[in-house]
């Protein structure tokens, strides 16, 4: 530490001069940050370099730091995805004269007195970062639009307003807003996007500009400016940059249902049956472990041994719920306080906290079978302990089992998260305004980088409020979600068919529960189970839209979970809407978040929409206010779609000969592009897909269906009908095919 002060003060004496300041570039080890060695770092010459980079004709990389100062990625928080780096634009001391640089359409002004960076086209400012020595921050530019961005928890869509001092973990606002995720990455909704490329310092967003203060470990500041012209390319250009989101398995996708209080072990598989004899569609069961609860998978906090009492014969459980058609996922908790290293350094681990001694924990379990972790708690780990955490979960299975997609429902993570793993938002409460909120949070989140995102559904503590009700208007919501999972205290009444057992099982909410839990004679609801199967048969009738989409996000960096403003930026009322979201890039969700709800106002942007429950058309522009039982919320669909929707199925993988139905919704024209693959495996790195690619032509009613990227897609049959309208048997025969409707 006595070097670090010694190298701040040093540098700090500079501040004269025309930099005026060596602000914190990015985290590193503390044994990187003590070491001058290690870093590279020189004291003994005045002055501070910028370094401009033009990494494309949309993203400028700033670095600024002291003269000889190694900004080396190699002690990075391993959020950028390692790569070459063009030629610089410029790499000097900043001159006390302005100087101009050309990048693409742009004109880079560098200004002295504080140290000023404008970007201009035309006459237009586009955004203008200004250095503060004596305040130790950076200014940057709202424009005239919200501010999204900065991870999960605190705060509404637009940041503008708020203040954030980016802490990881649980917070004031648990119960409503969900554990915080900082991730130093904002969009303006005016076309621009900021990465500090640093896991600490603070935002201060309540004045008329933007405020980062860095944190107070001296190094360099390395800062990522995108400029574009449409949402798409942002979020393209920062997946560029921190990487694009993995490829799930299939079954990922699917229903997940959590357990806690385990009774038995006849218990745990008769479970698993009744969700296939009462067709209730379902992928994973999850497990937590003793500890949170009495009796869980585990014997303790931090243990990788079975509990004998309710996992008597681990293996062979194992291999009946695979059987019957179940991926099995693990809860874990306590890593070790300062996880690192990778866990291809087999054999070199020598530490507690190496990643690969911490995997061979979980090696003789994966051999058992199980299918994927639930990796809890590691909010005190330093942020690039947590992402190595993160890339552990994804590495180890790999390697331990590498003809399967690894999976990892994460706690908490940073940016480049995407690459490795999902995200949920914490142990929220069962409120109506924790599940309004959700809506919200789960929109910022697409917008932060994070596609793979979902909540507890019902919420994870239960209230007065926790009736079938919240429950049901929380599983729609969920059921068009990334993640679709159920769990919370008082789990059996998270079972779809838990209201009508008459029984809510263990409470886990202390000696008072009966105060505020649902009375055992309110537990007769089958509407409940009804309401359910409907959306769970849904969700899984749309596998075949949502794994699409889902290989448009591993490809490009675009949310599942899209903000309005992100297919309408020019629309005003789109960008402010935190109600309401688009699900991939066809369907319009709007959860009901309010009690006894008989109607939802809702706003449909310019167009024609149809309802996705009736095939009504409705034209869009304004807000509208549609109607609402307990069973529906409203779902539209955009006009130019095309819909593909398969068989009900009790797993993802099922087997089905019934031919995908594509629906066809007029009114624009549109284009889908098909993904298929095997679900589970990574043979599509190797081009073992199909994608077919569809095009609607509006003006003359014709869809057109062509092979694409790929291997060539087997002959097949499609049942193709307009919205509403009756669907007609097609053979598709990998040849350019062209149908009028």
């Amino acid at each position: 530490m006595k070097t670090n002060l010694t190298r701040r003060a040093a540098i700090h004496g500079l501040a004269s001069g025309a930099m005026g300041l060596l602000l914190q570039r990015r985290f590193a080890y503390a044994e990187l940050l003590a070491s001058p060695a290690s870093t590279g770092i020189r004291t003994d010459k005045p002055g501070v370099e910028l370094t401009l980079t033009a990494v494309n004709d949309h993203t400028l990389r700033i670095a600024i730091a002291a003269i000889d100062e190694a900004l080396d990625d190699t002690y990075s928080d391993g959020s950028l995805v390692p790569r070459s780096w063009p030629r610089p634009l410029l790499h000097a001391e900043p001159s006390k004269e302005p100087q101009f640089l050309t990048w693409g359409k742009n004109t880079i002004k560098v200004s002295t007195t504080p140290l000023r960076l404008s970007v201009e086209q035309g006459n237009r400012v586009l955004q203008e970062l200004t250095f503060d020595a004596a305040a130790n921050k950076i200014l940057f530019l709202y424009g005239d639009a919200p501010v999204y961005g900065l991870g999960g928890g605190l705060h509404p869509l637009d940041r503008r307003g708020t203040k954030d001092a980016m802490r990881n973990g649980s917070g004031e606002n648990l119960r409503i807003y969900g554990a915080r995720t900082p991730i130093p990455w904002l969009i303006g909704a005016s076309g621009w996007g900021l990465f500090f490329h640093e896991p600490g310092g603070t935002f201060d967003l309540t004045g008329d500009t933007g405020i980062f203060h860095p944190s107070d470990v001296a190094r360099g500041q390395d800062i990522f400016l995108v400029l574009a012209d449409t949402p798409v390319q942002l979020m393209r250009e920062y997946a560029g940059l921190t990487g694009y989101p993995h490829l799930p398995p299939k079954w990922a996708l699917g229903y997940q249902q959590s357990h806690r209080t385990l009774a038995s072990r006849s218990e745990i598989l008769d479970e698993a049956k009744t969700f296939r004899e009462k067709k209730l569609p379902c992928d994973a069961l999850i497990y937590l472990g003793t500890g949170f609860c009495p009796s869980g998978w585990n014997t303790g906090h931090g243990s990788f041994t079975f509990n004998r009492d309710v996992f008597p014969d681990p293996q062979r459980m194992i291999e009946q719920l695979h059987r019957d058609n179940f991926n099995v996922v693990l809860h874990v908790v306590n890593p070790p306080e300062n996880l690192h290293g990778k866990v291809t350094d087999i054999g070199t681990a020598k530490q507690p906290g190496d990643a690969a001694a911490y995997w061979d924990q979980h090696v003789p379990l994966m051999h058992l079978g199980v299918d994927g972790w639930w990796p809890d708690e590691g909010d005190v780990l330093p942020t690039a302990s947590r992402l190595v955490r993160n890339e552990m979960y994804w590495d180890g299975p790999r390697r331990t089992r590498p003809d399967r997609r690894p999976y990892a429902l994460h706690r908490n993570g940073y940016a480049g998260l995407q690459r490795y793993g999902w995200l949920w938002s914490g142990d929220v409460f069962s409120t109506w305004k924790t599940l309004a909120t959700q809506v919200m949070v789960g929109i910022n989140m697409g917008l932060t980088g994070i596609p793979y995102w979902g909540t507890d559904t019902g919420g994870f503590v239960p209230t007065k409020e926790f009736t079938a009700e919240l429950f049901l208007r929380w599983f729609q919501f969920s059921a068009f979600c990334p993640l679709f999972r159920s769990h919370g205290r008082t789990w059996k009444l998270r079972l779809p068919w838990g209201w009508d057992t008459g029984s809510y099982g263990p409470s886990e909410m202390g000696p008072n529960a009966a105060e505020f839990l649902p009375k055992p004679e309110d537990l007769h609801n089958p509407e409940v189970e009804r309401i359910c199967r409907k959306y769970l048969n849904t969700r899984y009738q749309l596998l075949p839209y949502l794994y699409s989409a889902v290989a448009e996000t591993h490809e490009t960096g675009i949310p599942l979970l899209r903000s309005l403003w992100f297919h309408y930026p020019d629309d005003p009322t789109a960008r402010t809407i935190a109600d309401a979201y688009l699900f991939g890039p066809s369907l319009l969700v709007a959860p009901v978040v309010e009690p006894a709800a008989r109607e939802k106002k809702l706003y449909l942007p310019a167009g024609t929409w149809w309802n996705f429950w009736t095939s009504q058309p409705i034209d869009g522009g304004s807000i509208i206010t549609a109607p609402v039982d307990l069973e529906t919320m409203p779902v539209f669909v955009r006009a130019g779609s095309i819909l593909p929707t398969g068989p009900i199925k009790q797993f993802a993988l099922e087997p089905s000969a019934e031919p995908i139905t594509l629906t066809i919704y007029p009114g624009a024209d549109g284009h889908l592009s098909l993904y298929e693959d095997d679900g589970q495996t990574f043979a599509y790195e190797k081009g073992d897909f199909t994608r077919i690619e569809l095009h609607w032509t509006d003006a003359t009613r014709t869809l057109t269906l062509k092979p694409g990227r790929g291997r060539p897609a087997s002959p097949r049959h499609f049942h193709v009908t307009l919205a509403g309208g009756t669907p007609r048997k097609i053979l598709f025969s990998n040849k350019t095919q062209i149908l009028h409707l």
